[in-house]
């Protein structure tokens, strides 16, 4: 299936991702993960949750935890440009014939909840409480030093329509893999902030949260929090890396929380912003696909994920195999 050319003038202006919600089974290990371990930074806690951004964000949070009894995903987050793009929004999901709601959310403006059509459950907004810059406070710079939230990757039993979706609404896909016996997609990159993702979409079991990615600094931070994580208790966190991926060329490392979540810590990919920009397609059997240096991922890579609250799972129709670790 070919890549769907580029919406350049979508119903409604997505800025970027923006944040992730994770209900959590335990708040003190979440926080020794997330603040302690990587260094994202507390903006507000009590007993019942755990508000935290990174280090060059003004933002209140890109990620929230909120005590449960079940661990699982509540939402994706994206900030929109201006107030219009809210009641637009609303609008198109409206139309597709999608559950829209307008919500009262801590630390952010006017929110529309709805969901894409899988289910995955989505938030928009445009103003969240603005809070003082801390990207020269080098005493905050603890663990991996995260600067940023970068992308979400969720799996997806339909990829083909998942990039016909998220495409309309103005991500524009810069990589993919292309299953070339049926020719459907089998994974796709796509951005709004002009970076190499925003959102990706891998095939399997879905939807479900695949990961969700911080960027640091520069390659050594990632050696820093390997060495930091092997001696404090967390080496069994470690779950695949560290390298560098043949698609978007970014070095990695894939961690996962105290309930499993999988979170890529990320560094250096590449600017994406020319609106003429050509994705880059790749096939499912390329051994550099999945790391440039060619080591396979494990099988835990490509069949777990974080289910979303109250979402129905469905398989993929599509059973092409990528290359696994043995």
């Amino acid at each position: 299936m070919p890549v769907p050319a580029p919406v350049l003038y979508p119903p409604f202006n997505i800025i970027r991702l923006s944040h992730v919600e994770f209900a959590v089974t335990d708040l003190a290990a979440s926080k020794a993960f997330y603040a302690d371990t990587l260094g994202l930074q507390v903006t507000y806690e009590d007993n019942e949750g755990i508000y935290l951004r990174a280090l060059e964000e003004r933002g209140h949070h890109c990620i929230a935890l909120v005590k449960s009894a079940t661990p699982v995903v509540n939402v994706l987050g994206f900030k929109l440009f201006d107030e219009p793009d809210l009641e637009k929004a609303k609008a198109f999901f409206d139309e597709k014939g999608l559950p829209t709601a307008w919500v009262e959310r801590p630390y952010m403006g006017k929110t529309l909840r709805t969901c894409d059509p899988w289910g995955i459950p989505l938030e928009f907004y445009v103003k969240m409480d603005r809070l003082e810059p801390i990207h020269q406070h080098y005493k905050l710079y603890k663990g991996v030093k995260p600067l940023r939230i970068d992308h979400f990757n969720c799996f997806s039993a339909d990829v083909d329509g998942a990039v016909d979706f998220y495409n309309e609404i103005g991500f524009r896909t810069t990589e993919y893999t292309e299953d070339e016996e049926t020719g459907h997609i089998w994974a796709a990159w796509m951005h709004r902030k002009g970076g190499v993702h925003d959102m990706a979409f891998t095939n399997g079991l879905g939807p479900r949260l695949h990961h969700t990615a911080f960027w640091v600094p520069n390659p050594l931070a990632i050696i820093d929090l390997l060495d930091l994580m092997a001696t404090t208790g967390y080496l069994h966190n470690i779950e695949r890396g560290p390298g560098r991926h043949g698609i978007s060329n970014a070095f990695f490392l894939y961690i996962r929380d105290p309930d499993g979540n999988r979170i890529e810590i990320y560094s250096s990919d590449y600017q994406t912003v020319d609106p003429d920009h050509e994705p880059i397609k790749w096939d499912l059997k390329d051994p550099q696909r999945q790391t440039l240096w060619g080591a396979p991922a494990p099988r835990s890579w490509f069949e777990e994920g974080s289910t979303f609250s109250d979402v129905e799972l469905k398989e993929s129709r599509l059973k092409a195999q990528p290359i696994i670790a043995p």
